[in-house]
């Protein structure tokens, strides 16, 4: 059986791989019944998201892990739901205008890596 953590490494090593940027993962256990962590990421440009999004999920269907995933089109903002955890990939601005490591700093604890 695999557990969060391992599948939680594996997203984290590949962005970190990747280049993405201020990769943020935060801890949700206990505070919500979406997903056990929330990884946020930012790329350096539309081309960079959809770059990250596609070796993400190459990388968990490599690894056996199931994900769902949407906002490839625009590629400014792209969601992968990995079930224990979710990954949130941004152009920086978008990210900015969202915030949602300061929307979900106030539910769970949050880690840089």
């Amino acid at each position: 059986m695999k557990d969060d953590q391992t599948l939680l490494k594996l997203i984290e090593k590949t962005l970190d791989d990747n280049k993405a940027q201020d990769i943020v993962t935060i801890d949700l256990k206990g505070k919500t019944s979406i997903a056990n962590f929330m990884v946020i990421a930012s790329g350096t440009s539309n081309r960079h998201v959809a770059s990250l999004a596609d070796k993400v999920k190459s990388e968990l269907k490599t690894h056996g892990y199931s994900s769902s995933s949407e906002g490839e089109e625009k590629a400014n903002w792209v969601l992968i739901d990995a079930f224990d955890v979710i990954v949130h990939i941004f152009c920086p601005e978008v990210r900015e205008f969202y915030n949602l490591e300061k929307m979900w700093n106030s539910v769970a604890e949050m880690r840089k890596n």
